[in-house]
């Protein structure tokens, strides 16, 4: 586990070299078929000889739960242990790991007439004000999730219409917990400084190498919106602001560094909670 940028890629390589385990990514980006630049997916090379689990398994048009997620990786590591090996988790979803190692509520599926009427409200009133909504009806949620992350405030809100309770109320209502030992390794750069360069660096390394054709290759079809998971994910969002003409090149780089620079953040907050987790300094490779 760790923030983005961190190294888990190559540490999870070199763990598989020496040691019997049979990888799955944990990733909500490294799903997407077609999505290879953005998301730093390991080269095919690399997957080809270090085969990586739910890697290019749907596209983007497609969406992919924390739900789906679990099932999927809980049928994985039962098929990998059942081969003498060691299933070896890794990724920086940090909403995947809690859903597998805690459960996932019983919710509703999302409903595309209350999304597009919440998309609608953020684009009119602005995601305060839903922020604001949110916290009047389940300040819980509220607290825990951020007025920058407009996919899970959505969520919340959709869930409520839906349901007429909370999301804190649902999530209360679990399947049962991860019935395997876990080891969790933490891995990052303990000097923030180097994991903003890092971030910067590799963003700058994505563009030199062709992402803003990845994605417009991506902003041709007729089946991409914005309103996608796949499109809202971070980098890939701006990129397509970018190219709808929202702002200019290097305003697009600079909210594109940002975004990254608040997701890790993000991540790290969530990794900080993690009371069994083992950190190791990634600093220096």
């Amino acid at each position: 586990m760790g923030p983005t940028a961190a190294g888990k890629t190559d540490l999870a390589i070199e763990l598989a070299r020496k040691y019997p385990v049979e990888i799955i990514s944990v990733d909500s980006a490294l799903v997407y078929k077609e999505m290879d630049i953005g998301t730093a997916k390991p080269s095919p090379e690399i997957l080809k000889k270090y085969h990586h689990f739910l890697v290019d398994i749907i596209e983007p048009s497609e969406t992919y739960s924390a739900g789906q997620f679990r099932d999927d990786a809980l049928r994985l590591m039962a098929e990998i242990t059942s081969r003498g090996k060691v299933p070896l988790l890794v990724g920086g979803t940090m909403l995947y790991f809690r859903a597998l190692q805690y459960g996932i509520a019983d919710l509703p599926p999302a409903d595309s007439l209350i999304r597009e009427k919440l998309d609608s409200e953020m684009r009119q009133l602005g995601r305060e004000a839903l922020h604001d909504r949110l916290k009047q009806i389940d300040p819980v949620s509220a607290e825990r999730i951020h007025i920058n992350d407009p996919q899970r405030l959505q969520r919340a809100l959709e869930v409520y219409e839906l349901t007429g309770k909370t999301l804190t109320e649902l999530t209360h209502n679990k399947h049962d917990g991860l019935p395997y030992d876990v080891t969790k390794v933490i891995i990052s750069p303990f000097d923030r400084s180097v994991l903003h360069r890092r971030i910067a660096d590799r963003y700058q390394k994505m563009v030199a190498n062709g992402f803003i054709d990845e994605v417009k290759k991506l902003y041709r079809r007729d089946d991409c919106h914005m309103n996608l998971p796949s499109i809202r994910a971070v980098g890939y969002r701006q990129a397509w602001s970018y190219l709808d003409g929202d702002y200019d090149y290097d305003e697009f780089i600079y909210r594109a560094i940002v975004a990254t620079r608040q997701m890790a953040k993000r991540q790290l907050t969530w990794l900080r909670a993690q009371n069994d987790g083992v950190w190791f300094d990634s600093s220096d490779g």
